[in-house]
């Protein structure tokens, strides 16, 4: 549609949005980031650690999957699929025992209540991204990007050029399970990426803390891509799978 001429701009969940983009079309404008923490969804536990030996956890995130699994060997996983109002009315149907959503989600519907608790993504990364809005626009086109960039948030955007690198080095157009969250403070940010096999039995993390002096763009994009060259060079063929 934008090469088409039909829009201006499009509107996308940011982490929906491809590593990399098509030739001609950029990441014109970032706006304030919504909590990007998971939240734990269940009408029998107030955690993940209180869930009954062998309960159902369903998500179709494979990375909540393989995290799941990582913390309990002793649950089950299952395939929840639909939309936030589908899955919340599967788990009061029993067809799981709980579930995990994107915390905003649930704030942008009104339904933050229903979170039993919120999952600490020092322990548990969410899905790169999570929690931002992208407004993508044609490169050349100059006035839109002109006008987008009054909504620009800097500190969302430092974020989220971290966790998008390290998307890009691990390659996250492969079906693995990858978790990355970003948290300016300041002056410093604080990063902790991970990538786990699916079934759970291996994960890989970094992290670490920078100054963002000079160029914070430039630097979160570097903290990203090199933790996540770290992983793939340590992980290796573990985290490539068939496709």
């Amino acid at each position: 549609a934008l090469f088409d001429g039909r829009i201006d701009f499009a509107v996308h969940s940011l982490k929906d949005l491809p590593t990399r983009l098509p030739d001609g079309i950029v990441l014109a404008c970032v706006p304030e980031r919504e909590d990007p923490r998971d939240a734990f969804v269940s009408l029998k536990a107030k955690t993940l650690a209180e869930l009954p030996a062998g309960a159902v956890v369903g998500t179709a995130s494979l990375r909540r999957q393989a995290q799941v699994l990582f913390a309990r060997r002793d649950l089950r996983v299952a395939v929840l699929r639909g939309n936030v109002d589908t899955r919340l009315a599967k788990l009061e149907a029993g067809e799981a025992d709980a579930t995990f959503l994107a915390l905003a989600g649930l704030k942008r519907m009104g339904l933050e209540s229903r979170a039993a608790s919120l999952v600490d993504p020092f322990e548990s990364p969410p899905a790169a991204c999570q929690g931002a809005i992208a407004i993508t626009a044609l490169a050349d086109d100059v006035r839109v990007r002109d006008a987008l960039m009054q909504c620009e948030n800097v500190t969302a955007r430092t974020e989220i050029e971290a966790e998008r690198a390290f998307l890009d080095a691990l390659d996250g157009s492969c079906r693995t399970p990858i978790g990355a969250f970003a948290s300016v403070n300041g002056a410093q940010m604080t990063f902790i990426g991970e990538t786990l096999t699916p079934d759970g039995t291996q994960r890989w993390r970094r992290e670490a803390t920078i100054e963002l002096s000079g160029d914070a763009i430039w630097a979160a994009r570097k903290l990203g891509h090199d933790l996540g060259d770290e992983i793939r060079e340590e992980a290796g063929d573990a985290i490539v799978l068939d496709t």
